[in-house]
């Protein structure tokens, strides 16, 4: 998975900050945009920010996430669970 899309693109909510939508992730990780719902459907990525029917995902977010190698959301929620 690719990681580079500048945040120049990005849209920034109404606290200054920078969110990523579908299209946005879909160029950055070079997928198209269904594969990014159906990711966040299964839990494979964070939990995105919902808004009506649009999707944001803070872009601090998504690096951290990215950063860390992008385990699967839903099984790290698991493991941390006692």
């Amino acid at each position: 998975m690719s990681t580079k899309t500048s945040t120049a693109n990005a849209i920034t909510d109404g606290n200054g900050r920078a969110m990523l939508d579908v299209p946005l992730l879909a160029k950055r990780w070079g997928v198209s945009e269904k594969s990014v719902r159906r990711m966040a459907d299964a839990g494979r990525i964070p939990r995105p920010v919902k808004l009506l029917s649009m999707l944001r995902w803070p872009i601090s977010q998504i690096e951290a996430w990215e950063n860390s190698g992008c385990p699967n959301v839903r099984n790290a929620a698991k493991r941390g669970r006692s």
